[in-house]
């Protein structure tokens, strides 16, 4: 696969500027702080092919979805995750010739993502049409340390004149999405002001008022010397700038510094306006310099416990760092009203915040390198739209507080608009409860069992209970009428992944309960316990006979048997240049399936087995969801196929930077970056919590000479670094801890180092 960005350890570089690779670029250098993000769109006016993108964590509108054959619980709205403001705008001038990209002559170019402090850095030579040459270098970030903030240095020097050049620094809610309709706006103005000093627009969305508001205040300098200059004040709908024009002198260089904050209701209940205001003269007093320091030392302490350190393979390192970055950029967990979306704040697509992504992928990424807090809060997240799980089983004729969670959701409610997905993927109630398991088996954390989880999981448990029904001609209970993560068929009757997790799905609530219910008394019936025991015990499990391939439903090997290395150039990717039915009719997986089962619950299972289905499954799967190639890297590892693991790892920790799927331009796929962190630990590592106990079962790629990795187990740090001839091992904690590796028992004391040979 071509690389579309130069290789660096910590940095994504692009060094010539080329408008074809634009679209993925402002996709590839986003930043973002958790609560608010940005494309890497130029500051200054581009009229080339561009996706404006500013997006505000929590902000959304709620589009219509009725269609003709209304059904009883199809959702009332499709979420949109909202663009919003353009905070970064800067429009320049020079001698009345404005400055555009596409239109002007690129001389030289330079754009870096800073991984390591979380900066854009952006550095051009171009000659305007008028024969003047300017050189322009631009910093911007979303700060890490106070997530309200962000803050760009803006510089031109003129290298072949002297003469006029006009700032016009702005905020602009004159946008719109990518997929609007008859490009409708989605934001309506309350409040603006323009000063000399300080600028700002309050603006409300359309149905669902919430209230964003965004301030700037800037500064202007000459060579390191503050410059005084008189602006005059512009305003429009939606939109508030400061123009002013500054004589420059050859070979000096003007900085703008421009300080913006973002301020929303979803945060503030009042006074929003002033807050933005005072916030940004406070920035603009804190100086570019401090903030960004400070933004630095932010990042600079995630990475501390974040980093995975590849020795021999750079590729690899770039990828997992980015990945790695993209995550934190996304979520830190500050903000329980917040959740992770599959794009993240690099693009619009897909819509809602939450999808089963965050339980089953993004969770054990933030259980073992972040505070047990921010895994926490995503579970709270999901205790917190309990209620509306309910009745969004109750109007699909469930009851007695089964639950069914959300495929999509911004706030509790689902909001996806297609069919197969909203109805039928009901194996995410399964990844909820499986998170709920990873967590406590991760922290031990019985106080968020008892006020929290064991709710959770009965109402999911009450849903699988009523969802499945009697068959006699199995002499079985089946599902179905169900999708399974193979979103390449429709409809299907038992689907393995689904009825393997919903019938532990009530295993798990009927043990919780059991559990707590000692001391705390039972939240399940005589009754319905025994129901549950016989579902559990008389699950139907399809199986090819006589082998130890679990059958992806009922139908599957009604099908035509095409491998897919039989594919031409010209139908990859399937869902790009097939239709629907012919996908549907199709053999082919789009992500693992049977094998996301087996990923789960890989202690029930004995290695011959998984090997098994790895080989039936993975010769027909496409691999076109980002979160198949991440499992498939894990099992291979677990099997000892190390060649294939490591071309599965490639897959999805450059993804996104080698734009495997060639839809990059759209977004990035943030929930599954964890895929390729898990790839590593899980995979290569092979770590593993049992019975608060570290497992460790390591192997090192042929490229690589050394990997490294930090975990937090039991609320204390664990370096692990992996050579060729041994294993290093830092407990950096205040406790011993018991670890197994190859077989072998060990008890690390407390701020103790190891060594093992191999």
């Amino acid at each position: 696969m071509q690389n579309i960005f130069d290789i660096d350890e910590w940095k994504i570089i692009e060094t010539n500027f080329d408008p074809k690779k634009q679209l993925a670029a402002e996709s590839i250098f986003s930043i973002g702080n958790g609560a608010f993000g940005q494309r890497a769109n130029f500051e200054e006016s581009y009229t080339g092919e561009s996706l404006q993108g500013s997006y505000v964590g929590g902000i959304y509108y709620p589009d219509k979805t009725r269609v003709g054959w209304w059904k009883n619980g199809y959702p009332e709205y499709f979420a949109k995750v909202l663009n919003s403001c353009n905070w970064i705008g800067i429009d320049i001038e020079v001698d009345s010739e404005k400055l555009d990209l596409a239109t002007i002559q690129v001389k030289h170019f330079y754009r870096e993502l800073d991984m390591r402090n979380g900066t854009l850095i952006r550095k051009f030579t171009c000659e305007l049409k008028n024969g003047k040459i300017i050189q322009i270098k631009s910093t911007r970030f979303c700060s890490m340390n106070d997530d309200e903030i962000g803050a760009i240095s803006y510089s031109i020097k003129p290298i072949n004149f002297s003469g006029n050049v006009t700032f016009i620094p702005y905020l602009d809610f004159n946008v719109r999405n990518s997929d609007s309709n008859y490009n409708e706006f989605f934001w309506k103005e309350v409040n603006k002001k323009s000063s000399t000093s300080e600028s700002f627009i309050s603006a409300v969305t359309k149905k669902s008022d919430f209230n964003v508001v965004v301030a700037f205040n800037y500064t202007i300098s000459k060579d390191g010397e503050h410059l005084n200059v008189n602006s005059t004040k512009l305003e429009n709908k939606l939109y508030v700038a400061n123009k002013f024009e500054v004589l420059i002198e050859q070979g000096s260089e003007y900085i703008l510094e421009k300080y913006v904050t973002v301020i929303s209701s979803l945060n503030h209940e009042k006074d929003l306006e002033s807050i933005a205001v005072n916030k940004a003269i406070q920035s603009k007093k804190n100086t570019f310099h401090k903030l960004l320091n400070n933004h630095i030392k932010s990042w600079h302490s995630i990475w501390d416990n974040a980093d995975v350190k590849i020795e021999g393979d750079l590729k690899s390192q770039q990828a997992i760092r980015f990945n790695i970055f993209q995550l934190y950029q996304t979520y830190t967990g500050n903000n329980a009203k917040l959740n992770i979306g599959p794009k993240g704040f690099t693009g619009e697509k897909y819509g809602g915040a939450t999808y089963w992504d965050t339980e089953a992928f993004c969770l054990p990424f933030f259980l073992k390198t972040s505070p047990k807090k921010v895994a926490k809060q995503l579970l709270i997240y999901r205790y917190n739209h309990l209620k509306k799980a309910i009745l969004n089983a109750e109007k699909l004729g469930f009851h007695s507080g089964a639950a069914l969670y959300p495929m999509v959701t911004m706030n509790g409610d689902e909001c996806h608009n297609e069919w197969e997905i909203t109805f039928e993927e009901i194996h995410r109630n399964g990844a909820i409860a499986y998170a709920i398991f990873n967590y406590i088996r991760h922290t031990n954390d019985k106080d968020y069992l008892l006020k929290y989880g064991r709710k959770v999981l009965i109402a999911i448990a009450r849903f699988w209970v009523q969802r499945v029904n009697w068959s006699n001609k199995k002499n079985k209970y089946v599902i179905l009428g169900v999708t399974g993560p193979n979103e390449y068929e429709n409809n299907v009757n038992n689907n393995w992944y689904t009825n393997y997790i919903a019938r532990w799905c009530i295993l798990y609530a009927l043990k919780t309960d059991n559990e707590l219910g000692k001391n705390h008394g039972s939240l399940i019936s005589k009754e319905e316990e025994s129901k549950w025991q016989d579902i559990s015990e008389n699950m139907y499990l399809p199986k090819i006979n006589n082998s130890n391939i679990f059958l992806q439903n009922d139908g599957f090997l009604d099908k035509e048997f095409v491998k897919a290395e039989q594919l031409s150039n010209n139908d990859r990717p399937i869902n790009q240049n097939w239709s629907w039915d012919k996908i549907l009719r199709s053999v082919f997986i789009k992500q693992a399936d049977v094998l996301q089962g087996l990923y789960f619950f890989e202690e029930h299972f004995d290695i011959q087995t998984i090997k098994e289905n790895i080989e039936f499954y993975e010769p027909y799967t496409v691999h076109e969801s980002s979160l198949s190639a991440c499992i498939h890297s894990i099992l291979y590892s677990l099997v000892k196929e190390e060649e294939q693991a490591y071309k599965m790892f490639l897959q999805t920790v450059r993804l996104d930077l080698d734009d495997y799927n060639k839809e990059v331009d759209e977004g990035l796929h943030i929930t599954s970056m964890p895929g390729s962190w898990l790839s590593i630990v899980e995979g290569f590592a092979g770590l593993r919590i049992r019975n608060n106990k570290l497992f460790l079962n390591p192997t090192l790629p042929n490229k690589w000479k050394s990997y490294s990795f930090n975990i937090i187990f039991n609320d204390q740090i664990v370096n692990f670094d992996i050579r060729n001839d041994k294993i290093l091992i830092y407990n950096k904690g205040g406790n011993s801890i018991d670890l197994s590796i190859n077989g072998r028992d060990i008890q690390i004391l407390e701020n103790n180092k190891i060594k093992i040979e191999c």
